[in-house]
């Protein structure tokens, strides 16, 4: 099931022709900029987008311009666990598995969770509320099972689906916000 809601909205997304692809990101950027979780956040937590994703550049530069830290996940494979590292510019990256550009991390600093305000987690597609399926690796459910402040997912409203098959261990985001809509998640979203 979830393989082939992963395909279809992989299809969606690459039918999305160039320039509505940029127009729809612009407009989801323009509501994260605008949101109280963003406004209100020193440190925020993100990953470095790819192909059909909503582009994470531009809020990485917004974070600059506003005087916020940023940063990005470190994935260990070996033990499924992840946390975040610092980020400055590209010379903080390398390519590891998938082609996922990650911190290196003689070059950066690790981030507590306590020390995040705002995490912004992929996905490929998310219901109304606030589940979504990711890329299977479990990276993200298990870092945010004890992470309390805010969380959010930036999508295409092609993305979104009625319904996402849930576990037992996945970890809803509070929020979705797409080029149409805000979807508050849970009974904790501002």
């Amino acid at each position: 099931m979830k393989r082939s809601l992963r395909s279809e909205v992989r299809k969606r997304l690459a039918n999305m022709p160039e320039e509505e692809f940029h127009l729809k990101a612009e407009a989801i950027h323009r509501k994260l900029f605008q949101s109280k979780q963003w406004k209100k956040a020193s440190v925020i937590a993100l990953t470095i987008s790819r192909n059909r994703e909503v582009p994470t550049k531009p809020i990485i530069e917004q974070a600059r311009l506003e005087g916020k830290t940023v940063c990005i996940p470190k994935c260990m494979p070996e033990t499924k666990e992840m946390h975040f590292r610092s980020y400055q510019d590209e010379s903080d990256l390398e390519v590891v598995y998938f082609g996922l550009q990650e911190p290196i991390v003689h070059k950066t600093e690790r981030m507590e969770p306590e020390d995040i305000d705002f995490i912004l987690v992929p996905g490929i597609c998310y219901d109304r509320t606030g589940y979504r399926i990711g890329y299977g690796g479990g990276y993200y459910d298990r870092y945010l099972a004890g992470f309390t402040k805010d969380t959010a997912s930036l999508a295409f409203e092609c993305q979104v689906i009625d319904h996402v098959p849930k576990e037992p261990h996945d970890i809803p985001v509070k929020r979705v916000l797409t080029e149409d809509a805000v979807y508050n998640c849970s009974d904790h979203a501002e």
